[in-house]
């Protein structure tokens, strides 16, 4: 996602920016930008889209390299609203050119405020969201009760915004301040001596203070060198509480949130990852609300005209593909087949003009997935891609797409990016429904919230961590693992396993559990892990008591029973010799959380063994070659 650095102080602003951006590209990003004050009254902006060599070219031939100021910010952009091209790169200035925006996130109320904007006679240079908060900061700025002073402005306008943002704002007749402000997405100040920080990742000022505060949910600070004010969206300090802490890891660590590998930071991440696949695609109006996609590309009528779906990925990707099938086929009534990428053009299927094809890939250049996308274009399907990479190749070459957004995931096995897949799917099956008239608006807002409340329940499950570690550890001897689930949970059953093989080299199957006695059974032997992974007793009862019967099966042929369940399940507890609990959610959405487990249970066992977590042996992280 969005890298956003701010400084004020007494070193060289470009140098200390530009440096901070460098260190924050591990994030992903398709521009770059920055802003600096040279304290008489001037503002220097240069933007460019691609990597951030580009952007310091362009400073070098521009002359803005030599611009001397200590005040300055910069951004590393995930294009959003908006194509990834130089005008849409931050940061963003008003009509002056003396005020400067940089954003992470979305707003999703600009529409009317660009309208507001528009008719007022302001005219907009870029298809941002962001823009709107520059100009509005302006006119704030210019006239009405907080007209000449700059960090009320920026409140005034803070308070009229929607969405999930990180917004820096910087002022050229006020060089040695920075107003900042968050809601939803992350906000940190840096605290040195004569010097102060603001950054969407402590990566960016590390290298200079380890003493550090974590501005909490709606709170907006105002930073000078020597000093930080944090108040809520009114401008209020008292009751304002902010985390200072102390970080107690190296520049090198930093990059990986102080944690031994990626891929452990990259499991912690997974609330925000799916908070971010769905930040913006639910829009009120008329009728209540709608779905939106990113680059859709289809027409409801279109929507409407498909008779059937098929879902075609690789690995993790293809698990997540199943899930989508319940959904999808449960909300829309339409049939759903679900295709290894690898095996789908080989096999002739049948696909025309009513056929939709929902490729997943997490590169966007997975090479079965593009050949399976090229064969559906071929036979005249439509094809909507599910991509965590902006412009990669199967987006390019696909008729919609749905970026799931949630920054670079550098452990090799899938961990965040596949959580927001199962999050995009569930997307792409509610703009089904919705379109086909299969749910009222109101059960699809229904629907949407609920699965906006997800990404806390994540929060929840991760508390479970320790435990799970610990189990891990006493397993990590064992030669074989064998999962178990029904419903939604036979999917994650199989994403379990298939993590375990990746991370530690050992074999794990996962299975439906309806099948144990059609032949898995006969593998239970004394003291063999099996980790079950139960429905809700509430939302599919019928299933929760044959998995009960299941567990009763294996068990009393010896097997240690690993049981991930519903909060309060107290009818699983007499049968499960570890018992992981994890709170109640609606049974679609229950992978969301049981993964989690899963994921850190595999990772454990992988550096109990002595393996490396984020680099497992034969594995490349795109497989671009069939």
């Amino acid at each position: 996602m969005c890298g956003i650095v701010g400084y004020v102080g007494y070193r060289d602003a470009l140098g200390v920016v530009v440096d901070a951006l460098r260190r924050m590209e591990y994030r992903g990003y398709d521009s770059a930008g920055v802003a600096i004050l040279d304290g008489q009254g001037a503002l220097a902006v240069e933007r460019k889209a691609g990597k951030l060599a580009n952007l310091e070219a362009e400073l070098a031939e521009s002359g803005v390299a030599s611009f001397a100021g200590t005040t300055g910010m910069g951004h590393t952009r995930w294009a959003t609203h908006g194509a990834p091209t130089d005008r849409n790169a931050h940061p963003h200035r008003d009509v002056s050119g003396k005020i400067a925006v940089v954003h992470n996130g979305i707003i999703e109320n600009f529409a009317p405020l660009r309208r507001e904007l528009e008719d007022a006679g302001i005219e907009l240079h870029s298809d941002t969201d962001t823009e709107v908060a520059v100009h509005l900061v302006a006119r704030a700025y210019a006239d009405g009760p907080t007209a000449g002073d700059f960090p009320a402005s920026a409140l005034a306008v803070l308070r009229r915004l929607e969405g999930a943002f990180t917004l820096v704002f910087t002022h050229a007749d006020h060089p040695d301040v920075i107003v900042a402000a968050r809601r939803n997405t992350p906000l940190v100040v840096g605290v040195g001596k004569g010097e102060m920080f603001i950054a969407s990742d402590v990566t960016a000022f590390i290298e200079h203070t380890r003493e550090a505060v974590e501005l909490g949910q709606d709170q907006a600070v105002v930073i000078t060198s020597d000093s930080y004010r944090v108040t809520d969206f009114a401008g209020v300090e008292e009751g304002v509480r902010t985390r200072p802490f102390t970080i107690d890891w190296d520049l090198a660590a930093a990059e990986k949130g102080g944690h031994d590998y990626f891929m452990l930071k990259e499991i912690e991440e997974q609330p925000t990852a799916v908070a971010d696949t769905l930040i913006g695609h639910f829009t009120t109006d008329e009728s209540g609300g709608r779905i939106v996609l990113d680059e859709q590309r289809l027409a409801d009528q279109e929507l409407r005209e498909f008779d059937k779906v098929f879902v075609v990925a690789c690995g993790s990707s293809y698990h997540a593909g199943l899930l989508a099938k319940y959904a999808i086929e449960h909300w829309t009534r339409l049939p759903v087949e679900v295709e290894l990428a690898s095996e789908f053009r080989y096999r002739d299927p049948v696909l025309d003009r009513s056929t939709l094809v929902v490729a997943i890939s997490q590169s966007g250049e997975t090479a079965d997935t593009l050949e399976a996308v090229r064969h559906a274009k071929e036979q005249k399907a439509r094809v909507l891609a599910i991509c965590n990479t902006n412009g990669a190749q199967i987006p390019r070459e696909s008729d919609a797409v749905l970026y799931t957004r949630t920054g670079p995931e550098i452990g090799v096995a899938s961990t965040k990016a596949f959580l927001a897949q199962v999050a995009a799917n569930y997307l792409v099956g509610l703009a089904l429904a919705q379109a086909r008239g299969t749910k009222y608006p109101d059960e699809v807002a229904r629907e949407f919230r609920e699965l906006e409340a997800m990404p806390k329940l994540v929060e929840r499950v991760l508390e479970t961590a320790p435990q799970v570690r610990a189990i891990a550890r006493e397993l990590a001897h064992v030669p074989t693992v064998l999962f178990l689930g029904r419903h939604v949970g036979y999917p994650v059953a199989l994403e379990g396993a298939l993590k375990l093989k990746e991370l530690a080299y050992m074999h794990a199957e996962g299975f439906a559990a309806g099948e144990l006695k059609h032949g898995p059974i006969a593998l239970i032997e004394d003291g063999l892990p099996v980790i079950v992974v139960m429905p809700s007793p509430k939302g599919r009862a019928v299933l929760h008591s044959k998995l009960l019967s299941n567990i009763r099966e294996i068990q009393a042929r010896g097997a240690r029973t690993i049981v991930i369940a519903e909060e309060g399940d107290d009818t699983v507890r007499p049968f499960a010799d570890d018992l992981i609990e994890i709170p109640s959610a609606p049974t679609l959405f229950q992978p969301l959380l049981s993964t989690v487990p899963l994921q850190i249970f595999a990772a454990e066992v992988a550096q109990a063994r002595g393996y490396d977590v984020d680099k497992p042996r034969n594995l490349a992280k795109s497989v671009t070659v069939e």
